[in-house]
């Protein structure tokens, strides 16, 4: 076999691989010896059939089968030969494919790009540093009840807050819309729900009056038939309704699955569930900072194909958050995702390499740290641990998580670290977009 390879442009190779006809002949002749003991020709007995028969009627078919499974063993010898790591399929290109003679093809294909890493010195992380308080709990118990609201009829005008149940008819220019009509819809006013001037509109209506709403849709409205355009509400109040926060009573905590401790026991359950939401949000933060770092401090050279694939990923994960409403994921263009793509795989390309240079293999005792962990929030923690340990796949992104915590620890041995002292909210509260993403470890983990 006699292979050649040259430079394109960039990471792009074109490999031109020589097949001897000989060996393409053997294979052939295999394949109709053994197509001879099975076939079945008029006139002659099974396994009767003379080979020259066999091979007019056969032989073209057999010798195509024989190039395509030559090209693919030719493929993977010829890039072991090479030293060679494709980055993603090869466009395959047949020169000479007649019988007898000897077979050549030239398959052109992206190679990963060789990455250096810059000193982990050049990176800055600001470590947020935290605690949940006895303020902090009172303010999450004040969210969760105001996240369970009840709301209770009353006799009096409607104020902002207040649940309003209503019938409504929308019209334009005299005429109902699709879309515009409701009965018995339940609107807290002041929640935004609906076009500027509805809700306040329904500012101290009572239950039973009817009123004609006067409102004009925004020029960015989602549907173009009504953007822009003024409209008429005609709308019966059923029921006017007050918000009224439950208690803190055995009945509250055991929607939260607290059925013992009374105020205490929640109070510890609510501050257990805040602190793991803490140390999470700043590992997410640091993570978020040393990847972004990683990015900026490194520049990489990108297969195309690599970016294909994830734009494919990307775009089956928003039909997946679409609800797949009759979206297929090759009708979202791919621009949306490009630049997305393009830093998960710059970025997976990056952790691989520092796990290769370090060595890093997922901690095990870590691993089973954060199994716990997350099994602590089931009221049957042993069950939830046992089916992770069972579960290949789900195990898997656990090890994954960890790998990418892993390689953050060894960033920040040599990063320039600043410890900051934030208060709960602040640290709870979401990066900035641009800082997190998910799976560099996955592609560390494929790259091994």
């Amino acid at each position: 076999m006699q292979v050649s390879v040259e430079t394109t442009s960039g990471l792009e190779r074109r490999m031109t691989v020589g097949i001897p006809a000989d060996r393409i002949e053997n294979e052939v002749n295999k394949r109709l010896q053994q197509t001879a003991k099975r076939a079945r020709v008029d006139g002659f007995r099974p396994g009767k059939v003379p080979m020259s028969v066999i091979r007019k009627r056969f032989g073209a078919s057999a010798h195509q089968e024989v190039i395509g499974e030559v090209i693919q063993s030719s493929f993977y010898e010829a890039i072991m030969q090479e030293k060679l790591n494709p980055a993603g399929a090869p466009s395959v290109e047949p020169k000479s494919m007649e019988a007898g003679k000897d077979f050549e093809y030239v398959a052109t294909f992206e190679v990963y790009p060789e990455v250096t890493l810059a000193g982990f010195e050049a990176i800055s992380v600001e470590r947020p540093e935290s605690e949940v308080t006895e303020a902090d709990v009172d303010t999450m118990l004040e969210t969760l009840r105001k996240q369970n609201t009840r709301f209770e009829a009353v006799e009096r005008a409607a104020e902002n807050g207040d649940q309003v149940t209503i019938d409504f008819v929308g019209k334009i220019d005299g005429e109902a819309f699709q879309g515009g009509t409701a009965n018995g819809t339940n609107l807290v006013l002041g929640s935004g729900r609906m076009i500027p001037g509805f809700e306040e509109g329904l500012v101290g209506a009572k239950a039973g009056d009817s009123l004609t709403l006067n409102v004009t849709f925004p020029e960015d409205y989602q549907n173009l038939d009504l953007a822009g355009k003024a409209a008429e509400f005609e709308t019966t109040v059923q029921a006017v309704a007050a918000p009224a926060l439950p208690e803190l009573n055995d009945e509250f905590f055991a929607q939260f699955g607290v059925n013992e401790g009374g105020l205490e026991g929640f109070r510890a359950e609510v501050r257990k569930n805040m602190e793991r939401e803490l140390r999470q949000a700043i590992k997410t933060k640091v993570k978020g900072q040393v990847m972004d770092g990683l990015l900026k401090t490194n520049t990489v050279e990108v297969p195309k194909a690599l970016i294909s694939n994830e734009i494919d990923r990307l775009r089956e994960q928003a039909v997946q958050q679409f609800g797949g409403a009759n979206i297929q994921a090759s009708q979202l263009p791919a621009e949306l995702f490009e630049e997305q793509a393009k830093r998960r795989v710059s970025l997976g390309l990056i952790v691989a390499e520092v796990v290769k240079q370090n060595d890093i293999k997922p901690d095990n005792d870590r691993v089973r740290a954060m199994v716990e962990e997350l099994a602590s929030a089931y009221q049957e923690p042993e069950q939830v641990i046992n089916w992770y340990y069972q579960n290949e796949q789900q195990l898997g992104e656990i090890q994954s998580v960890v790998l990418e915590e892993q390689v953050v620890d060894t960033v920040l041995q040599k990063a320039q670290v600043t410890d900051k002292k934030v208060a709960y909210e602040e640290a709870v509260k979401p990066a900035q977009p641009a800082q997190v993403e998910a799976g560099e470890a996955e592609e560390a983990k494929a790259d091994e």
